[in-house]
């Protein structure tokens, strides 16, 4: 099992999927890394820079991430992934030091919504 290095700059956008929670054992209690903090483990989608494909992972992290809000976009800090094999099965977990919400740039304002449409071809009220 080697640990790699994941650039995250050539990965495109990355949002919350699952906000953080507990990595537990099989008997439901928190697991924690060599120093003793506890694990947290966050669902992570990834949208490739190339294109529409989307991918998702759950990142491991030391100590609980803060400010992550579902479908908020996310910076991920020196995240790693690890490739594993037991009795026949395998995969690949991930590590990272830190998850953090991307913050807005300074005087970007969310869109208002488009107001609902009435039926079409007829005016939305007054006299017809």
């Amino acid at each position: 099992m080697i640990n790699k290095p994941i650039d995250t700059g050539r990965l495109g956008t990355i949002r919350c999927l699952i906000a953080p929670e507990p990595r537990t054992t099989l008997e439901g209690e928190q697991r924690r890394d060599r120093e003793g903090n506890p694990l947290w483990i966050t669902g992570l989608v990834v949208r490739q820079l190339d294109g529409r494909r989307l991918d998702e992972v759950h990142v491991v992290t030391s100590g609980q991430p803060q400010g992550l809000v579902e479908g908020g976009e996310v910076k991920v800090t020196d995240l790693w992934g690890n490739d594993w094999e037991i009795d026949g099965r395998s995969g690949t977990t991930y590590r990272a030091a830190a998850i953090t919400p991307v913050q807005a740039p300074v005087g970007a304002s969310t869109p208002a919504p488009s107001p609902a449409a009435g039926p079409r071809g007829k005016s939305a009220g007054g006299d017809a």
